[in-house]
């Protein structure tokens, strides 16, 4: 079953910190099996929505997705972003 890594961006504190971040993290998400499906600020939002940067990755199972954070590029990724940004990351599996 599918699983999705979905992250909605709160703040970011140094644009500098999140495009290494990128620039490391989109070719160890793809190398670990995930397709990016959303990248980008909301066109509408409702009822408590908030205008947040949102990215959406689909891996073929949770366990993929786990292992894709677990990754030492994805981890490289994360030591680049350094507090860059406050973030909410989760892993949910498809319908």
């Amino acid at each position: 079953m599918a699983a999705y890594w979905i992250t909605t961006y709160q703040a970011v504190h140094d644009p500098a910190k999140v495009a290494a971040y990128a620039e490391l993290a989109g070719p160890a998400l793809r190398a670990a099996g995930g397709t990016f499906l959303v990248r980008g600020m909301p066109e509408a939002t409702f009822e408590k929505g908030e205008a947040t940067r949102t990215v959406v990755v689909e891996f073929d199972s949770v366990d993929a997705a786990v292992a894709a954070h677990e990754s030492e590029a994805y981890q490289a990724a994360l030591r680049a972003l350094d507090g860059g940004a406050d973030r909410d990351m989760r892993v949910v599996p498809g319908a």
